[in-house]
């Protein structure tokens, strides 16, 4: 951070003087109420060597106590903040356009900005949901200037109030400034990655266990957990470049040596949480494969059962037919000789009924003998 002290623009004070009342057709109309000045402003402090000196109810208030500690520090928290309270920080303490429009509309990437003695930051925090067994991101934008840190917060996560009662309870890191707080924030939330890696890492194995289990909703849980993981991806890999750039101006910002390690310290945290994230990725990514491939076994051998009960029937179907056939023969010829006319040949025959019977037996054998070779009886 530069060592330069920025130049307060002081805004003019309000008048005093009261407007009269205006008159109403029943009489003078009492002057409408002010609009409340905080209305998003989670906590507010002016520090001092570390140490809180006032507690300021509203912004107002709180620009007004940082005139008069001018080696003091400002530290505003807030959830969703308006239009209207982002532009009055943007004015009071010099806050690029750009960077407070990002502020305003969220989803943004993780990143490092800077816009001349400001950084602006932007983080992912994420908390496991044990009950929906899913991940809740929570975006979180901070601006630091020499003697200013805001906090822009969006979602539940990260509680920065225990991020501030950690640093207020340690004096000599507070007193290093808004890049000590800079730390503390990262280091909550980078912290806060290791019960989501936790509890996606036992997702992974129940996934695992449901998939040789064959349960047929484990690609939908595959695809979810899936999702959530790009997400995550998304989270922690640009910190370590962002952790970098911090590191890289050390020596161009005089950064304390002790903070150095610190942020040293979180960087490495970030790097194996990523490596865990990617590690998780890969590992989800075998799974759904693997998952596919026993769909696929178990579709062939469902069809290889069809197969096989489509060939019992047809062979049970040719027996069936064989033996129709064998027995439709003596019937036609029962049926022809039944015939009641005078004139058909052979029908006053001695020998005829033999004949008949005869046929009858030569027909069903020949056909017997024939659907034997073909294998159908």
């Amino acid at each position: 951070m530069a060592a330069k002290k920025r130049t307060w623009r002081r805004q003019p004070a309000p008048s005093t003087t009261a407007s009269p009342p205006v008159a109403g057709p029943t009489g003078p109309r009492p002057p409408e109420p002010e609009p409340e000045d905080r209305t998003s402003v989670v906590n507010a402090a002016v520090y001092r060597d570390g140490v809180r000196v006032s507690s300021p109810d509203s912004l107002a208030e709180t620009f007004r106590l940082l005139r008069e500690h001018p080696d003091g520090m400002a530290w505003i928290g807030l959830h969703r903040p308006s239009e209207s309270e982002l532009h009055s920080l943007a004015e009071e303490f010099d806050l690029h356009p750009l960077a407070v429009e990002d502020a305003l509309e969220a989803h943004q990437r993780p990143k490092l900005e800077r816009y001349g003695e400001t950084l602006f930051v932007v983080l992912r925090a994420a908390r496991y949901l044990d009950a929906p067994e899913e991940v809740d991101f929570g975006e979180l934008h901070v601006f630091l200037g020499h003697d200013f840190v805001i906090t822009v917060r969006h979602g539940a996560a990260p509680d920065l109030s225990a991020v501030r009662r950690r640093m207020e309870e340690s004096a000599d890191l507070l007193s290093l400034g808004p890049e000590a707080v800079l730390y503390a924030i990262l280091d909550a939330v980078v912290d806060g990655y290791a019960p989501v890696v936790s509890g996606v890492q036992t997702d992974i194995d129940e996934i695992e266990t449901e998939v040789f289990r064959g349960d047929p909703e484990v690609s939908r849980r595959i695809y979810e957990l899936s999702r959530e993981v790009v997400e995550f991806q998304r989270a922690t890999r640009p910190l370590i470049g962002m952790l970098n750039g911090l590191m890289a101006g050390f020596t161009k910002y005089r950064t304390d040596e002790e903070l150095q390690r610190y942020l040293r310290d979180v960087a490495d945290h970030v790097t194996h949480t990523s490596e865990r994230v990617d590690g998780f990725r890969q590992a989800l990514t075998d799974i759904l494969t693997v998952n596919a491939t026993l769909v696929t076994q178990q579709q062939n051998a469902e069809m290889r059962a069809l197969a096989v009960a489509g060939f019992e029937q047809n062979e049970e179907i040719k027996k069936i037919s064989a033996w129709a056939a064998i027995l439709f023969a003596p019937t036609l010829v029962g049926t022809i000789y039944g015939m009641n006319f005078d004139t058909m040949p052979e029908l006053h025959w001695a020998l005829g009924y033999p004949f008949a019977i005869l046929l009858m037996a030569l027909v069903c054998g020949g056909l017997y003998v024939v659907f034997k070779k073909r294998g159908w009886l």
